[in-house]
């Protein structure tokens, strides 16, 4: 490309673009802590939740009973239950 004319005006344009001013003031930054807020419902869940793991997964009364009632031979069930809960065990789909 030539440039035909004035060049010294050309070349004088890109001379001023090096020019960089200072700036006047520096913003000082403010420092924030980070908060950490829980909700009510998060507060109750909580609760609900260390209640829940109080709970114990056996009843152990249960089987206590259970046990003591197949050693004195006073428990029985019945073949029909049996095949009841088997066939609904198998039929019943877990999705």
């Amino acid at each position: 490309m030539k440039i035909w004319g004035n060049v010294p005006s050309v070349t004088g344009v890109y001379g001023k673009n090096g020019k960089i001013g200072k700036t006047s003031k520096i913003q000082e930054t403010s420092t924030k802590r980070d908060e950490l807020s829980i909700s009510g419902a998060a507060k109750d869940y909580s609760v609900v939740m260390k209640a829940l793991q109080q709970v114990p997964d056996v009843r152990q009364d249960k089987i206590n009973e259970i046990t003591q009632r197949i050693e004195s031979g006073n428990y029985s069930v019945s073949s029909t239950d049996i095949v009841d809960r088997m066939v609904s065990s198998l039929t019943k789909k877990d999705i």
